[in-house]
Formats: structure tokens, sequence, C-alpha cells
């Protein structure tokens, strides 16, 4: 039975924005899809934290992954970043996934502990408090990806690709 992983990104939110990085990175894995996953793709989520978790959840409850990996854009960072924790009014929700032994020897991926405070992290509490809640056990990550360019891209799109394939052996 094949595993299924569902994977997010964002809409973009400023006039300067052509594209997300977010999506840019989920492009280019749907082309190279190497991986023995099947993998859904929910891309261009809208930059509002309850229309996106209410779009988010809704495609949890049809689709009922076995993983979920949320991706933002973070235009200032230099490599992907795991984040650790999503925080909202006070209450801190960390992921089950042990990310020291998921970023393990990737190049271009760090682990995180600042989600960031705006929509990427908004959705990442309402996901991990969904599946928190619900007594799910679906790893659930969220990667917040640098600004492709020629140079970084190969790198951050092994990295993605292995992160993928380690968060469900």
């Amino acid at each position: 039975m094949t595993t299924k992983i569902l994977l997010t990104s964002f809409d973009t939110w400023l006039p300067h924005h052509k594209s997300n990085s977010s999506d840019d990175l989920l492009i280019e894995i749907a082309k190279s899809n190497p991986l023995p996953h099947s993998l859904t793709f929910l891309r261009r989520l809208p930059v509002d934290v309850s229309l996106a978790s209410h779009r988010l959840l809704h495609h949890i409850h049809e689709l009922q992954p076995d993983g979920i990996i949320c991706c933002g854009m973070a235009e200032k960072r230099r490599q992907l970043t795991i984040e650790s924790n999503a925080t909202f009014a006070g209450s801190s929700i960390q992921t089950s996934v042990n990310l020291e032994q998921l970023v393990s020897g990737l190049s271009a991926t760090k682990i995180s502990h600042n989600a960031g405070k705006f929509v990427c992290e908004g959705l990442y509490y309402y996901v991990l408090k969904h599946l928190r809640d619900r007594s799910l056990t679906v790893p659930c990550i969220f990667v917040h990806v640098p600004l492709l360019t020629h140079d970084n891209s190969p790198k951050i799109i092994a990295d993605f690709a292995l992160i993928i394939q380690r968060l469900l052996p």
C-alpha cells in the first residue's frame, strides 16, 4: 500500500512577489517525483490563517494522509528550515517528528524554533492542534523555503526530497 503525503504551499502576498518559493519547490518536486509515496499537492493556499486552515483541515479529513508537510516562504532565510513548534495565544504545540533525525546529514536544512508569527505559524498551529485533539498520529512538519536561486535550488530540492522520504519510513 502506497503511503499518502499531503504537501501544501502558499500564494503570494506582497506586490513584488512574482511567485512563492514554497509553491515553486512543490512544482519542482511534482516534476521529478522519484519517490515511492503518493503525493497530493494543495497549492497556493490563501495568505489568511482562517481560510488556509479551513481548506487544509478539509483536505486532511478527505484524504486522510499518512504524513503532512506544510511549506511557506521565508524570504530572508538562506536554507530550508523545519519548524519545531507553533505558538498561538500563548499556547505552543511541538511537532511529534524527531527533527534531529530528519535533518541529519542534510546540507541545506536546519531546525528552527521560530515559525514567524505570521500565517505560516497560524496554519501550523491549527494543523498540529487538529491532529492532537483527534489523537491522530500523523507526522506533520512545517518547512520554510528560502527564495530559490540557480545556485541553491539543486541542494534545496535534494534535501526536500529526502525530507519527504524520511518523514515516513
